[in-house]
Formats: C-alpha cells, sequence, structure tokens
C-alpha cells in the first residue's frame, strides 16, 4: 500500500489535508501518530515567506516526527512562487505543494488558489518554475474547475505532469461550489485516466465506507482527509485499518481520547504560547468534546476560560465524571 512521490515512499493511502487555521505542527504530529502516510502544512502565502513574515515561517516549521511533511504553497508570481519554494527546502521540508484549490474569496481575488484553474498557461509556468527551483518533489492540489461548465482538473493534470508534478490531489467539487453539495467522486476518474503519476481523492470522507467509495469511484491512489479528522485525529487510523482489511475498528475509549485532548492543549500552548495557544485550542476542544454529555455548557465555559491552567482544570472537571462513569 505505498505511493511513490518522487523518491519518497508513503506507507499507506490515508494523507491528512492542508486545512488553514488546523494543520499546524501539533495538529500535524497528532495525526502522524495516528497513521497519516503524509501530513501538509496549512496553505502559505509565498508573498510574506519570502517577505520571512514571523507568523508564516512558524506556521512552515516542521520537525523530525512528521517526516515526510509538505509545505503548501500559494500564489500567482512563478518568481515569488519558486523563492519560496527554496526557502522551504533550505527549512526542511520533505515535499512543496502548490495550492490551486483554495476556494476562498480572499484568494481567489488575488489570482491564487482555485482561479489558477482558469489561467492554464500561467498555472504551467508557476508549476514549471517551482519544479526548477528545488531538489524536492513537487505535488499540486487542485479542485474540479472553477465550476461546472469549466471542469478543466484532467487537462491541467496533462501540464502539471509534463511540468514535472509528482502527485495530484483532486478535491472533488468547483470552486463555486465551495464546500457545498456533494463532492464528486466519479470525475476524479477523469483525472487519473490522462496522468501515470499518483493521483490522491478529496472531499467528504467522514465515514469509513466514504473512504473506500471515494478510491472505487476515482480509481485514486489514495485517499486525502480534512474535516473528517475534526475532534477525532484517530479516523485516520481506522481509515487506514478499514482498506487494509475491510475491519471497522471502534474509536478509542474515553480514557484515551482524554489523553489525547490533554496531550494536543499542552502542545499547542508550548507550540504558541499561553496567549495564542489557548484561543487555538477553543475549537479543538468544541470539536473533541461535541456530543458527549453536557458538553455544549462545558464549551460556553470554556470559551470564556483566560488563563492557561485553569483551562486544563475545567477539562478535568468536564471529563473526570465520564470517566468514573464509563469505569463503573
Amino acid at each position: 500500500m505505498t505511493i511513490k512521490i518522487g523518491s519518497i515512499e508513503l506507507e499507506g493511502k490515508v494523507l491528512l489535508a492542508p486545512m488553514s487555521g488546523v494543520s499546524d505542527m501539533p495538529y500535524r504530529r497528532l495525526a502522524k501518530k495516528n497513521g497519516a502516510a503524509l501530513v501538509i502544512s496549512e496553505m502559505i502565502a509565498s508573498q510574506a515567506m519570502v517577505r520571512a513574515n514571523r507568523k508564516t515561517v512558524k506556521m512552515a516549521s516542521n520537525c523530525a516526527e512528521e517526516f515526510p511533511m509538505a509545505v503548501q504553497l500559494a500564489g500567482c508570481e512563478p518568481e515569488i512562487m519558486a523563492e519560496a519554494a527554496k526557502l522551504n527546502e533550505d527549512r526542511g521540508a520533505a515535499i512543496i505543494d502548490i495550492n490551486m484549490g483554495c476556494p476562498v474569496k480572499k484568494v481567489t481575488k488575488g489570482h491564487a488558489g482555485s482561479a489558477l484553474m482558469k489561467d492554464e498557461k500561467l498555472a504551467g509556468k508557476i508549476i514549471e518554475s517551482v519544479v526548477k527551483a528545488v531538489k524536492l518533489p513537487v505535488t499540486l492540489k487542485m479542485r474540479t474547475g472553477w465550476d461546472y461548465n469549466s471542469r478543466n482538473a484532467p487537462q491541467l493534470a496533462k501540464i502539471a505532469e509534463n511540468s514535472g508534478i509528482q502527485m495530484l490531489t483532486v478535491h472533488g467539487r468547483t470552486r463555486n461550489q465551495l464546500y457545498r453539495g456533494k463532492a464528486d467522486w466519479a470525475f476524479i476518474r477523469n483525472v487519473k485516466k490522462m496522468v501515470s503519476i499518483p493521483v490522491i481523492g478529496n472531499g467528504d470522507v467522514m465515514e469509513l465506507e466514504d473512504a473506500s467509495t471515494l478510491l472505487k469511484q476515482s480509481n485514486a491512489d489514495g485517499v486525502m482527509i480534512g474535516r473528517g479528522t475534526y475532534g477525532r485525529p484517530w479516523f485516520i487510523g481506522q481509515v487506514n485499518q478499514f482498506l487494509k482489511t475491510g475491519e471497522s475498528i471502534k474509536p478509542p475509549k474515553l480514557e484515551i481520547q482524554y489523553q489525547i485532548v490533554t496531550q494536543h492543549y499542552n502542545e499547542l500552548i508550548s507550540h504558541y504560547g499561553p496567549e495564542r495557544g489557548l484561543r487555538v485550542a477553543r475549537k479543538h476542544i468544541a470539536w473533541y468534546t461535541k456530543g458527549l454529555p453536557g458538553s455544549a455548557g462545558f464549551r460556553d465555559i470554556f470559551n470564556r476560560i483566560t488563563g492557561v491552567s485553569e483551562a486544563k482544570a475545567a477539562l478535568e472537571k468536564f471529563y473526570f465524571p465520564l470517566l468514573e462513569r464509563e469505569a463503573a
């Protein structure tokens, strides 16, 4: 079950998607521990990277535990994208991923992200510049097209392969869909037919069966999961096992979940510092606790807490009665 990206071999078929505000180093490490074959940074603006913006440089930081780790770059200027790729090669990235899939207006109005799918010539120039700039494998993430009438992912895939791209990821929606409707996994098969490099399918993998259905409909080599991991990073391991054996393994017991939550919380505080770490932790704690008894009231309390120790105590106070109930 290996996927080859240039000289790098991935063990497994399940990849963690790049997610703005989510796939930071603590989250990527957690995903790796749970069996992700590849983890990818949050989308990084190439201009900000070249200017050495402090926040952007931190977003691109990596550690040995997450190897191989890809840094995803966004931008619309070939020279700047190439320079940003070189900087990340020097900083230890194993793979450079080019973003041509982000549908957010702030990105597309700057002619980056999925807006590049409307300009195949410029897209090709960016790919060529980045590939020439680094010795690392370069990959590309895109959507099926800008809108339903211009689903040109197969054509862009061929341009990408001819320009040196080593792996493609396709989210099964157009840019205009944003995250509405359903991802069209079957359309990804058209991309797979056009190229000989690995193709990864992405979009709407929320249950174990979604992963196998995506692979069957798309003929993709692997599956990339994003929102399906919110509050349950162990889902990656469950999907891995399901794809290997067809076995549906249960989520970890609440005691193990609590250990994961506290470890993640501690790593966020360590990574960002107390103030920002606590702010970032709030959304993760909301995802982890969703569906547990009394979670709505707990989240309301937790979101008003401003002290790190107080927040940790609140977590204990919420989880301990639930753990005692489970053990009884």
